[in-house]
């Protein structure tokens, strides 16, 4: 079976509604790929200036983060509907950010996946470990927590559906990368544990994607890999180099 690679930018909170789209703008050209679902993950107040300003291109639109319920006094908060009407398809769920920064656990991280299925939008989940777990050695008993957790009572139909994204937290923003060879282990031992908790199929269907630092260097040997289907791009996707990785 081959799988549909799919780079996806996360811009993080990043541009301005006027600089996001002179952001697409300037990309336009450079991420024309038709083999490729390319996709950006914009803050909030950017979903509907980019959503105009993709119209007619190739690309995608995806969002951030969003908040469990459908709408309701939940101030500062945005909900899946109100996405998916905005023209949102994919959806970031438990990024390092959010875990580290603003307390999400593996309990709202599977309500969140949840919930965007129930609203038709395509959860991008994101997994991976600390420098100091992978020292320890006990990175992999600890993606496969993140993952038993998040993944919990979904069907294999979901599963097969979703974009798992493994981002190394020592990798993020630092400038270094896990080595292509240890990110496809990784990547590997997530499908693996997906064949164990669910069956085969869903295991060759499900899109792993990495994301710790791929840039337009590194980008064309991090995807010959045989079990990274794309990348989840932080930096890189601000800059006319994601057009490199798009096309790598």
């Amino acid at each position: 079976m081959s799988r549909r690679r799919i780079i996806a930018g996360n811009w993080k909170m990043n541009k301005t509604p006027s600089e996001a789209v002179e952001l697409v703008n300037t990309l336009k050209d450079l991420v024309k790929n038709d083999d490729v679902d390319v996709v950006y993950c914009v803050p909030a107040i950017d979903i509907v200036p980019v959503a105009e300003a993709i119209k007619g291109s190739n690309v995608q639109l995806g969002a951030e983060n969003f908040y469990i319920e459908d709408k309701g006094a939940f101030t500062g908060e945005i909900s899946a509907p109100m996405l998916k009407d905005a023209g949102v398809k994919y959806i970031i769920i438990g990024h390092s950010e959010r875990r580290d920064i603003f307390g999400e656990n593996d309990i709202l991280i599977n309500k969140k996946v949840k919930k965007a299925f129930a609203s038709g939008l395509s959860p991008i989940l994101c997994c991976g470990e600390s420098l100091e777990l992978r020292e320890a050695g006990v990175y992999e008993e600890w993606i496969r927590r993140q993952i038993k957790w998040d993944l919990d009572g979904l069907t294999a139909d979901q599963v097969s559906n979703l974009v798992i994204a493994y981002e190394p937290i020592w990798a993020i923003g630092t400038g270094k990368t896990a080595t292509a060879d240890q990110a496809q282990e990784v990547c590997k031992l997530i499908r693996d544990y997906i064949a164990e908790l669910y069956d085969a199929a869903t295991a060759e269907a499900v899109r792993i994607q990495y994301g710790g630092s791929m840039n337009a260097a590194n980008a064309a040997e991090l995807l010959s890999k045989p079990d990274i289907d794309g990348g989840l791009i932080g930096g890189a996707s601000l800059k006319p180099d994601f057009g490199q990785i798009v096309n790598a």
